[in-house]
């Protein structure tokens, strides 16, 4: 039976979910306010945007604008069986937009997710002058990079959303024309698959990623610093004053950044004698991945002792970006009213490394024509009791 988008997707949330879970019949109660899908209709540079809302039957519940492909909300059920809302964003299209917060909230970034060194790449003897938008460097494809864009809707049912975007040659610099698409998958295991592809038609770098800001915790006024944290990394790329990764790969083994064994992030996040944590104003690094690309492994975890919720991510990327919420400081309102603070939510960005074009050494993010960009992350929410 055919249905408009409009019909499927538009969110007017209830207060109580009856849930079937395994055997038996599990009531998950909201603790989180819905979302007005019609604050989410509006025209951005010619094309439409909406809200789009998968369900499954354990209760979880992933919301997601076409506006810079973002996730909006994820509400998991916690230890006690009520549905938490874990990610920041904002309740409205218009609080997404660049000119009243400049923010990667839940973005699909492309082209380049993270930094390349003065914005300055080379390929086949061809240099490119890409922005300079953060401390010199080219940070998340630009100032008007995928995340401020509206990305045309493929497929969206309960279960998928399909997203497609073209970007045209010169788009903020970057050579070729690319046709990317991202395809989001909820499961019944309370799992969410986000599979990239792009192809292109000259050589190109490429490098997506999901930019969400989880707080499992379900209360952005609680900093993630009380949440244990895992990462199947034994070696990182250090950085330097302006966040550019140095070029070498460094042990994580005696240092702050060794999360091989979980543990809480308060317990490192602020000593700053150490000069990755000073500067990187606490974790805002890439871990160089020990799961050789297996998606069956996980590569980080992260726990809330108070709701129980875990996520864990698995990825066939070779790095993933942690970033602990350490610019956010209480001029950004989000959903609901909530102030975004310090430490309010953690990123976990699976990608290739930051600056590869630049270092030849690491893994490539070269694309060119007739091959096929992909790329692939699960975020896999769970319960510890």
């Amino acid at each position: 039976m055919s249905k408009t988008l409009k019909q499927l997707f538009l969110y007017a949330g209830t207060a109580l979910l009856a849930a079937s879970c395994g055997n038996g019949q599990q009531k998950v109660m909201s603790v989180s306010e819905p979302l007005d899908a019609s604050k989410f209709e509006a025209e951005i540079d010619g094309k439409k945007t909406g809200l789009y809302t998968m369900r499954n039957a354990s209760g979880m519940e992933v919301s997601i604008t076409n506006y810079g492909g973002r996730i909006v909300a994820i509400n998991v059920p916690d230890k006690k069986g009520q549905l938490q809302d874990v990610v920041l964003g904002f309740d409205s299209i218009g609080a997404y937009l660049p000119e009243v917060n400049q923010s990667d909230f839940g973005a699909a970034i492309g082209r380049y997710a993270n930094r390349i060194n003065q914005g300055h790449i080379n390929i086949d003897g061809q240099d490119y002058q890409l922005p300079q938008n953060n401390f010199g460097h080219c940070l998340h494809g630009g100032p008007t990079g995928w995340q401020y864009k509206v990305y045309d809707v493929k497929e969206a049912n309960d279960s998928t959303v399909v997203l497609t975007i073209v970007s045209p040659d010169g788009d903020n610099n970057f050579p070729g024309t690319v046709n990317a698409e991202v395809t989001y998958t909820l499961r019944p295991n309370n799992s969410l698959a986000i599979a990239y592809k792009a192809t292109t038609d000259k050589p190109t770098v490429i490098n997506m990623t999901n930019h969400s800001y989880f707080n499992l915790n379900g209360d952005p006024a609680i900093p993630i610093t009380n949440n244990k944290l895992y990462i199947n990394a034994a070696a990182f790329t250090p950085v330097d004053t302006t966040f550019m990764t140095t070029g070498v790969i460094e042990p994580v083994e005696g240092t702050p950044m060794d999360f091989t064994k979980a543990r809480v992030i308060s317990e490192t996040i602020d000593e700053v004698s150490y000069d990755q944590i000073r500067n990187g104003n606490g974790y805002d690094h890439n871990w160089v991945l020990s799961t050789e690309g297996r998606m069956d492994i996980e590569a980080a975890k992260v726990v809330s002792p108070l709701t129980g919720i875990t996520l864990t991510v698995y990825t066939d990327e070779p790095g993933i970006q942690v970033y602990t919420g350490n610019f956010l400081d209480g001029t950004v309102t989000g959903k609901h009213g909530k102030v975004y603070k310090q430490r309010s939510g953690i990123c976990l960005e699976t990608q290739h490394y930051p600056d590869t074009p630049n270092k030849p050494e690491w893994p490539s993010a070269l694309l060119r024509p007739g091959e096929t960009y992909t790329s692939n992350c699960i975020y896999k929410f769970g319960v510890e009791k």
